[in-house]
């Protein structure tokens, strides 16, 4: 390592933190001015290994801490214990972590420990509902007090965090999902699935995996199923959770359609190519929030909050709940009604130019280079 340059450890366990920080990798694994070491976790193996092969990114190092049926305090303590062991080897001058995962809340508070500023990449989320999102929210607010730089992706985070009253520095950087997502798609991937006919149908792209629906996939499933038997030219593309749990009840009730094409979940690529295709977007994930938008898709959120509250405000995305009624009368009106669907498709989307990393890497570097100058 050169003397002149910085320690930084990047850390991640899961998909959506690897698709967020994969630009944020890439701007500091290119500048002499950082050593770089990335370190997973191993809460989400094999699906972070995709990603990290299609932006052509190595880890440093595993914990591998994957184990069947772990449990969150699984997670938290065995990311805790391995993060605090290499953290003292590595001694970084900064940790950055991504959103309100487990692995980046025990990453923080193994840097806190040891004194390390911590680098919050995504801060700022809310829902004010500490159990919805479960365990996020919690995660998220944590990461915020011990954090010194927060990288707020729009306005309404920054606001988020001010009224939290943290200590360090804010910063409106945009989000770095859309870097990622550009990135992807002028690739023009391809999302080739064995008997679903992109040119003949509106395909729906689905993702359901939120602990807080659990309880309630029958009901999704059968909003689903209603609506395939309401729009004959209507196909759903649903790529399944691996965690039992959610798979099996979606799969008991959409099995047998045959126009529900229940998958094994997408690589990034094939994510993006499927986004790039499909009609409109039904989901409780956080990061098909932000990026269906970019390529003009509208988005039904299957949640009864989002910490993504702008992109209701500007109109790319629509709050449903789980609610079956209100969940099929929202896509039969984007199914219906051409002037509503092209109302949120054509909505300017809240989260970013794809510039974000660019703006970490260089406040990240502002902020070093003074603390060596004291």
């Amino acid at each position: 390592m050169p003397n002149s340059s910085i320690p930084i450890c990047i850390t991640l366990g899961t998909r959506p933190e690897a698709i967020k920080l994969a630009p944020v990798i890439q701007q500091f694994q290119k500048s002499p001015q950082f050593h770089t070491k990335v370190v997973l976790t191993g809460q989400h193996k094999e699906m972070v290994a995709q990603v990290m092969e299609l932006f052509h990114l190595k880890a440093d190092l595993d914990l591998e801490i994957m184990q069947p049926k772990q449990t969150l305090t699984d997670i938290t303590c065995r990311s805790l214990q391995g993060l605090d062991e290499l953290f003292q080897q590595l001694q970084p001058q900064m940790v950055l972590v991504q959103g309100d995962t487990s692995t980046a809340f025990a990453a923080a508070l193994a840097a806190f420990y040891q004194k390390i500023p911590v680098g919050h990449v995504e801060a700022g989320l809310r829902t004010n509902d500490l159990f919805n999102p479960y365990p996020e929210e919690a995660n998220r607010r944590l990461i915020s007090q011990i954090g010194q730089l927060h990288f707020a992706p729009t306005y309404k985070a920054v606001e988020n965090l001010s009224a939290s009253g943290v200590v360090g520095e804010i910063h409106k950087t945009g989000n770095t999902v859309i870097d990622a997502l550009l990135n992807v798609a002028k690739q023009n991937p391809e999302c080739q699935i064995p008997g679903l006919q992109w040119q003949k149908f509106r395909v729906i792209l689905a993702t359901i995996h939120r602990r807080e629906n659990w309880d309630q996939l029958s009901e999704i499933g059968q909003s689903f199923l209603t609506i395939l038997d309401k729009f004959p030219d209507v196909a759903l593309l649903l790529p399944l959770h691996r965690n039992p749990t959610v798979r099996e009840p979606l799969r008991a009730i959409l099995g047998h359609h045959q126009r529900a094409f229940l998958i094994e979940p997408l690589d990034y690529g094939q994510l993006v190519g499927a986004m790039q295709n499909c009609y409109l977007v039904m989901t409780d994930s956080g990061g098909l929030q932000e990026e269906a938008p970019s390529l003009g898709k509208p988005v039904l959120v299957l949640r009864e909050t989002t910490e993504r509250p702008e992109a209701v405000e500007f109109g790319t995305a629509k709050l449903v709940g789980i609610n079956q009624e209100l969940v099929v009368g929202a896509a039969t009106d984007l199914l219906s009604d051409v002037g509503k669907y092209e109302q949120m498709a054509n909505a300017i989307n809240p989260f970013g130019d794809g510039h974000a990393a660019e703006r970490i890497f260089e406040i990240v570097g502002k902020y070093l280079g003074d603390l060596r100058g004291k």
